[in-house]
């Protein structure tokens, strides 16, 4: 099996299948994506969801923010569960959500715990990580936002989100508030959008 052109073992394709029957389940009783996705699972879902890892696959404690139906912080936990190593903090508020995400990790015997709280309050239960990810969750400006409290943490946090053909106009409005470095990564799955790799981030008052 291949994600985005990179090999994929057998043990994680065999995680990622029952990740895939479990979901196929839930799926018909939530509302986990958008139902108009739900048949480009693979793809769609999770080859555009295995980026995060492929540009990041050094082991690390992740946090997901907005996790929904598991993308793409399950599908990192996946990943990291063949290594051994590395930790993802699901973070997900909508409390049946959070019970598929609970069900879906002894599934699949991934490396992540769920957290059901808010993403604006995650700081002061998950004080140590060293990467954040989300996918279709907010505006850039926001996600910075609930990213701050981890980049004052940590000088070496990462923060990788998933952004669609509009990336720019959000890039130059998060910059009226933040300032950051960043690298941007056109994404394997969906011409024209992008993963961002933000880092050293500091509000711009600061400046």
């Amino acid at each position: 099996m291949k994600l985005n052109g990179q090999t994929v073992s057998r043990e994680t394709q065999e995680r990622l299948e029952r990740f895939a029957a479990h979901f196929e389940k839930w799926a018909k009783s939530i509302n986990l994506v958008a139902p108009s996705t739900r048949q480009q699972f693979w793809d769609r879902h999770v080859a555009d969801s295995a980026q995060i890892h492929q540009l990041s696959p050094t082991p690390k404690t992740w946090i997901d923010i907005g996790s929904g139906g598991g993308f793409p912080g399950m599908i990192t936990a996946i990943f990291l569960a063949e290594q051994g190593e590395g930790w993802v903090h699901l973070v997900e508020s909508n409390n049946k959500k959070a019970s598929f995400l609970r069900t879906a990790i002894r599934q699949t015997e991934a490396r992540a715990s769920v957290h059901a709280i808010r993403a604006e309050t995650a700081s002061a239960e998950i004080e140590s990580a060293k990467a954040m990810s989300a996918r279709a969750l907010a505006d850039l400006s926001l996600l910075l936002g609930y990213a701050q409290p981890w980049f004052e943490a940590d000088p070496e946090f990462r923060a990788f989100f998933h952004k669609g053909r509009d990336y720019q106009r959000e890039i130059d409005k998060a910059r009226d508030q933040w300032d950051f470095d960043l690298v941007k990564y056109e994404s394997k799955v969906e011409p024209g959008s992008v993963v961002l790799e933000i880092s050293r981030l500091a509000s711009s008052s600061a400046f």
